[in-house]
């Protein structure tokens, strides 16, 4: 018999998970809390549906205003994924002396995959197609050496950006 855990519950779940963990990103498939992850991955699929206007999204204002105030990031998985990419990248700019990394990486493929995807958004950028966040992340970038470039002109980084 499953029974049924209302809204709220599952919010105070997600408080305490935040406490503990210090963020609200809870893992799909949490092992100690294996309905949370599905929870926190409904919220989001229902945020999308309410900005697109649905009125049957399954979310209030109240409740995105609540998961709001705790920190709820509503496309950790971006969010997530390229500040550990950035982490890779120092590590790897403090080993190698730059942050020249191949797209074909051996040691991590994931990383060379993640640079091509950083100059491309860059390019974006200049064309004024932006994303949220872009700004921080090409200074983060800018403060490690990146090169914008690597291909024609003298590989110089982005400035003024």
């Amino acid at each position: 018999i499953t029974s049924l855990v209302s809204w709220d519950d599952r919010y105070e779940e997600l408080t305490s998970y935040a406490k503990e963990f210090g963020n609200a990103r809870v893992p799909t498939k949490f092992p100690a809390n294996q309905p949370l992850g599905n929870w926190v991955n409904k919220q989001r699929s229902n945020y999308k549906k309410f900005l697109n206007g649905n009125a049957l999204s399954g979310i209030t204002k109240e409740q995105i205003q609540l998961l709001d105030n705790i920190g709820f990031e509503w496309s950790v998985i971006s969010a997530v994924s390229w500040y550990d990419r950035y982490e890779e990248l120092v590590i790897y700019a403090k080993e190698f002396g730059n942050a020249r990394v191949p797209s074909r990486f051996p040691e991590n493929p994931g990383l060379g995959t993640w640079v091509i995807v950083q100059r491309r958004r860059y390019k974006k950028k200049l064309i004024g197609n932006t994303s949220c966040g872009i700004q921080t992340r090409i200074q983060l970038l800018n403060n490690i050496g990146f090169e914008w470039n690597i291909h024609g002109s003298s590989g110089s980084t982005c400035q003024n950006v």
